[in-house]
């Protein structure tokens, strides 16, 4: 046809990355001859076919799909020869020879008299949607299970105190009361969590830059920590070398550093030593929380920054198992980066570095 550029000519431009390749979903499109000019990386990934054996090919022989019925699946819909009327198919769940699921759902660009112009078919991994949906079912358990004690627990004080009120002198009354609010506290803190956790997956944290003194907020964690009753001589604070000038959240800050001295505490044992120095790597600040207790696991270190990860013992010391997903989530919207390693003296080492940023980056 006149003006169109030879298959051959389409599929090496086409083979090159685009921004085709910076989707999360598979991607082929096909052209009105059925032939692919786009297959994506994540479509690489998804079927184990390379982009250069796929492009100028009948997207039929490339990706040939079966119903759980094993009934082919581009025969039953015809995506060239049905109705001229139909735009899209909905998401469902086909098989590749080879047994691999994927969800897929497909859409029509026609042109003149309704031909299909572009055919264009989505992949996305069920074994991950599977995850998704277990992910959710274990988010819904934990909130279940988190509010109950203390919703429980709120109602039989208000309950008792309502029926029985002059029945108690002024300081039982006051320990019911310290409960109630001391519950309240935690069924706000699992919605704050919650709500950080919708907020990471869904990309919509803001960030409000200022100046922070780094070393300043270990020191109110600390404080904060030896308030609420822990031994003084529990933690040991370092400053290694001055600081650049830190622009960053300080609410997310102090979110930071304080779950991570909490989980050292809560999950460590020994002197909790948090360490503050330059980044070595880049302009910005390196802040190591490091306890003496039995440290992590080999085997779950690529665990421990999930969601409802709980270390040894997690499920007996509490805690809904988000603390450490949200830490991860809140430097890496810093532009910051959170390993975890065996620390020097044993124990867990977190280390986490954020860059210094500036002014002009907050938003």
């Amino acid at each position: 046809m006149g003006g169109e550029e030879p298959p051959g000519v389409a599929a090496r431009a086409l083979s090159e990355p685009g921004p085709a390749d910076d989707l999360p979903d598979g991607l082929l499109v096909a052209d009105r001859d059925a032939r692919v000019v786009v297959f994506n990386t994540a479509a690489e990934r998804m079927t184990g076919i390379a982009a250069a054996a796929a492009l100028g090919r009948d997207f039929r022989d490339v990706l040939p799909l079966h119903d759980a019925e094993g009934r082919d699946w581009w025969k039953c819909l015809a995506p060239y020869d049905g109705l001229a009327t139909r735009t899209r198919h909905p998401e469902r769940s086909l098989f590749l020879a080879g047994g691999t699921e994927l969800l897929v759902t497909a859409g029509y660009r026609r042109g003149e008299g309704g031909r299909v112009e572009r055919f264009t078919v989505c992949l996305r991994d069920a074994q991950h949607r599977a995850r998704q949906e277990r992910d959710r079912a274990d988010l819904v358990s934990t909130v279940a299970h988190e509010l109950r004690s203390p919703l429980t627990s709120v109602k039989g004080f208000t309950a008792t105190l309502l029926a029985k009120w002059h029945r108690f002198n002024d300081d039982q009354k006051r320990v019911m009361l310290e409960t109630v609010n001391a519950d309240a506290d935690r069924v706000t803190r699992l919605i704050t969590e919650l709500l950080d956790v919708s907020r990471i997956e869904a990309g919509r944290l803001e960030m409000r830059r200022q100046v922070v003194d780094l070393p300043e907020e270990v020191r109110k964690v600390i404080a904060g920590r030896v308030a609420a009753g822990d031994a003084e001589d529990r933690f040991r604070f370092e400053v290694r070398g001055a600081l650049p000038e830190m622009w960053l959240d300080p609410d997310k800050m102090d979110q930071i550093l304080g779950n991570l001295v909490e989980n050292a505490v809560r999950h460590g044992a020994g002197t909790v030593t948090i360490v503050v120095e330059p980044d070595a790597h880049k302009e910005g600040a390196a802040v190591s929380v490091r306890d003496e207790g039995e440290g992590i696991p080999p085997e779950a270190v690529q665990r421990v920054f999930r969601q409802f990860w709980r270390g040894p013992g997690g499920n007996r010391r509490g805690g809904t198992g988000l603390g450490l997903y949200i830490v991860k989530g809140l430097v890496e919207a810093h532009g910051g980066a959170i390993t975890v390693r065996r620390a020097p003296g044993g124990g867990a080492e977190f280390r986490f570095t954020v860059p210094a940023g500036a002014p002009d980056h907050a938003s």
